[in-house]
């Protein structure tokens, strides 16, 4: 399939809008579809994609426009595929939204999504450049813009994304990996390597094996299982490409351990757990973690969002497993962004805090703000403390007394200074120093870090900080949106990249949600009740 851009975008003397009445020409111009095809639809860059089409001549690609447009409006509504081709044929306004009007015959078939989709996936695993990505977040910036919101105030938040997977246990992840690998053997002709294990071929021994057998049997159970993994990984080791032989190693590598020649269930003392386990074959990609006293499975996800006078638009987002920290996701996304020319203020929460995040930042001329601080507590006085610009040693101390001696501890980073015994015992600020008061000398322990601590803790209590801090509080609205309406963890795929490029799909409808809202307050275009 050969690549070619979208040309027909111009009306035609047969243009389907054309047989519309006028009550009916001046609903369409009032609806969603309006806002989608004036700003949204031509704004999508389809060179971006032919990467992904022959260089021959052949047959020609349906247009990318067209394709990326109807996953937004898909996403935007929460339809199936082909819920969108049909809507794209009977719906004046999809077509009206995707400039299709004048088309003998609407471009999208029933397997024209999926086999866009499988494209990108194949592409991104082969180069690791994600296009969708690329393309959400170039109509990001073109919908700011059209917004007026230019960018140099934005802020972060994560959220926990769950996979569509069940919880198994232990046993049942087990059997699932063994009887996967049974029924690739099964289904390639190699039934010679699964006697005696033809019963898991059956649809309902799983149900008998895991439920219908006692729960004082479950050692006896476990036990078969192992010995049908050893006897499948000692008949199957010319399959090392074979993806449910590779899912069978793992588990068994992750969940158990040999013994004095025997195989068992892997305990606590033996290194057991651990965040990167595999928590269900059908989904190897997803990861477990504990958050706010919850446990998750499945995946991770960073927004940044652009604020100005007139709203907020998702500008940027990354996908990760949920073992991955925002701190670790926050230095990632500074690290691939370029020098910016006008100063950016990025505010988050204290999950992004750290002294080398800020550095980079710095680096970048974005000044990062953290509404809260993470770690141990520490008295604002320690931030009137005055160092070298090293930090390793101290001038002063609160009450403007220059230390008898100091020495800085590589280890620790802290400085130990040591003051005449009269200058602290009688100080006003001894009881926020906490100084070792001795015969002759007293003794104080301060870091540059505390210092800084310190001094951003104080910076909390101002008017500006508490201003900043409200902005920042608007980050919560967007995983709100995207769980209750965008259904952010039910996703109809598995896997980090396939999850990835439906949440990139829902990020750009949240943009069109916001660029909708935006025209209908200029009062350009009537409210929708659909998108109300």
């Amino acid at each position: 399939m050969s690549f070619r851009t979208n040309e027909s975008q111009q009306l035609s003397l047969f243009d389907a809008s054309f047989g519309l009445t006028p009550r009916e020409q001046k609903a369409l111009e009032r609806s969603w579809a309006k806002v989608f095809a004036d700003d949204i639809f031509p704004a999508i860059d389809e060179e971006r994609f032919s990467v992904l089409y022959s260089d021959k001549a052949s047959r020609p690609n349906t247009p990318v426009n067209v394709i990326i447009g109807a996953l937004i409006i898909k996403e935007l509504y929460d339809l199936s595929d082909d819920e969108v081709v049909d809507n794209l044929m009977l719906d004046p306004r999809y077509q009206y939204a995707l400039h299709t009007t004048s088309m003998e015959e609407q471009p999208l078939s029933d397997k024209s999504l999926t086999r866009f989709r499988q494209r990108c996936y194949d592409y991104e695993q082969t180069t690791g450049k994600d296009l969708l990505h690329d393309c959400v977040k170039d109509l990001a910036e073109k919908t700011a813009r059209l917004m007026s919101i230019d960018g140099r105030i934005r802020r972060m938040d994560s959220l926990m994304v769950e996979s569509n997977i069940r919880k198994l246990s232990r046993m049942e992840l087990l059997y699932r990996c063994i009887s996967k690998l049974v029924i690739y053997l099964n289904e390639n002709g190699m039934n010679d390597r699964i006697f005696p294990m033809e019963h898991y071929l059956d649809k309902d021994d799983f149900n008998r094996f895991i439920y219908h057998s006692r729960s004082t049997e479950a050692d006896d159970r476990i036990a078969i299982l192992l010995r049908d993994a050893d006897m499948l990984m000692s008949r199957c080791s010319d399959l090392e490409d074979v993806t449910e032989y590779q899912l069978l190693i793992r588990c068994i590598f992750e969940q158990t351990i040999v013994e004095n020649g025997n195989r068992r269930l892997r305990t606590k003392e033996d290194g057991f757990g651990g965040s990167g386990i595999m928590q269900s074959p059908a989904d190897p990609d997803a990861t477990y973690r504990e958050k706010a006293g919850k446990s998750h499975r499945g995946y991770t996800a960073n927004i940044e969002e652009s604020v100005g006078e007139n709203g907020s638009v998702v500008s940027d987002y990354q996908f990760e497993k949920n073992n991955v920290s925002d701190s670790s996701m926050l230095r990632d996304h500074l690290e691939q962004m370029d020098e910016q020319e006008t100063p950016i203020t990025l505010i988050t929460d204290g999950a992004y805090d750290g002294e080398a995040n800020k550095d980079l930042a710095s680096s970048k001329n974005v000044e990062l703000v953290t509404t809260d601080l993470i770690g141990r507590d520490v008295d604002v006085v320690m931030g009137a403390f005055e160092f070298s610009e090293d930090g390793k040693s101290v001038l002063k101390c609160p009450a403007g007394n220059a230390p008898r001696s100091c020495s800085y501890v590589k280890q620790t980073g802290a400085c130990q200074i040591s003051f005449q015994r009269d200058q602290c015992a009688t100080c006003p600020f001894q009881k926020h120093c906490h100084p070792k008061i001795f015969k002759r000398v007293a003794k104080v322990s301060v870091s540059k870090k505390m210092h800084d601590r310190a001094r951003a803790k104080a910076r909390m209590n101002t008017e500006e900080f508490k201003l900043i801090a409200r902005i920042r509080n608007g980050a919560e609205t967007i995983p709100s949106i995207l769980r209750n309406l965008y259904a952010v963890d039910r996703m109809p795929v598995r896997g980090r990249r396939r999850c990835k490029f439906f949440f990139g799909c829902k990020i750009a409808a949240v943009n069109f949600r916001k660029l909708y809202g935006f025209r209908i307050g200029l009062g350009n275009y009537a409210q929708n009740p659909m998108l109300a």
